[in-house]
């Protein structure tokens, strides 16, 4: 059974295409930059892409129609790499996915933003924002994942919030890590990396052994694409991969030294499928793919809110409903 969802913030699409791997069929998708909407309707021309300010976008339309409103509100309000200014950042969109909440009336709530939104000096913020979701009817769920626990090859923790509205019976849990599961970055790009004929790929993926450190999407401001600061440039030369840039292709069959990896090499370490498109600009491209929500964690989480619906669907039909707090 398919359920509806609304997703804002949606960016190059990896929390909806998880989402959409669960079982969701997508009402709507809000997201503010052009490029970012091209992304979205070039890979599903099917979906109902919204290219406009989430703070002008009005949920009242949706009212009772959806079961899932999800987002990835922007994170450099939280991130460690920022200011960390939190409220009174402007980028800051919590307040925005509130108001749709209140507006729209979900069955279930899913927000997601960076390791950072759980520091001690958010405390206060984030007590406030679990306060109103139980004000406007919502149990609430909140744990930091790890990408790498569900086949992603890299850390990339993430602070996951989950309202379940109160007239259902919540039976939501957060799915079991899987970390034996998940490839090292030399098995998981071994192929790509021979797709010219590599001499060396044999001895590279042995030296690869292990996940990516958190890849990085960088901002507008960023200069060119690259996968990310010192500390990770040096992770990614003990595995043989050069940091400081992004290549083009495949290394030739004759190649010494170490590989860049390509976008699509760095969307595979991301969880997306080989077939989904990003822009043909390569800077655009791995930032698109850098702050993407990977695909297999948002279908993992996706697949437990499922539950809940499919029991609150059994539980509607033989008539027993909770009163809404």
């Amino acid at each position: 059974m398919a359920y509806t969802s609304l997703e804002i913030c949606a960016g190059a699409g990896g929390q909806a295409l998880g989402l959409e791997m669960a079982g969701f069929d997508h009402q709507a998708l809000v997201e503010y930059e052009p490029d970012y909407c091209a992304c979205l309707r070039q890979n599903r021309p099917q979906w109902n892409v919204m290219c406009m300010d989430v703070r002008q976008f009005d949920g009242q339309p949706y009212r009772g129609k959806i079961d899932l409103l999800s987002g990835g509100v922007p994170c450099p309000p939280f991130s460690i790499a920022g200011k960390q200014l939190g409220a009174d950042d402007e980028r800051d969109l919590f307040p925005q996915m509130l108001r749709l909440v209140e507006e729209i009336d979900p069955k279930v709530v899913m927000i997601e933003n960076v390791r950072g939104f759980l520091g001690k000096q958010f405390n206060n913020y984030r007590s406030s924002i679990i306060a109103r979701l139980n004000q406007l009817g919502y149990n609430v769920h909140l744990r930091l994942m790890n990408a790498s626990d569900y086949g992603v090859p890299q850390p990339r923790p993430r602070a996951i919030i989950i309202g379940v509205r109160t007239d259902i019976y919540d039976i939501f849990t957060f799915p079991q890590p899987k970390p034996r599961q998940t490839k090292s970055v030399g098995e998981s790009l071994y192929d790509l990396m021979t797709a010219n004929g590599w001499q060396g790929a044999e001895q590279w993926r042995l030296m690869a052994d292990k996940i990516a450190p958190t890849l990085v999407g960088g901002s507008k401001k960023h200069g060119g694409p690259d996968l990310g600061p010192t500390r990770a440039r040096e992770a990614w030369a003990e595995m043989g991969v050069d940091g400081r840039g992004v290549g083009n292709e495949a290394p030739a069959a004759d190649f010494e030294g170490m590989p860049r990896l390509t976008p699509r090499m760095i969307a595979r370490l991301q969880g997306f499928p080989d077939e989904w498109q990003f822009s043909s600009r390569k800077t655009t491209a791995c930032r698109m793919i850098g702050n993407a929500f990977p695909p297999p964690v948002a279908r993992e989480v996706g697949l437990k809110i499922k539950q809940v619906l499919d029991y609150a669907s059994i539980d509607s039909r033989s008539s027993q409903e909770i009163p809404r707090r």
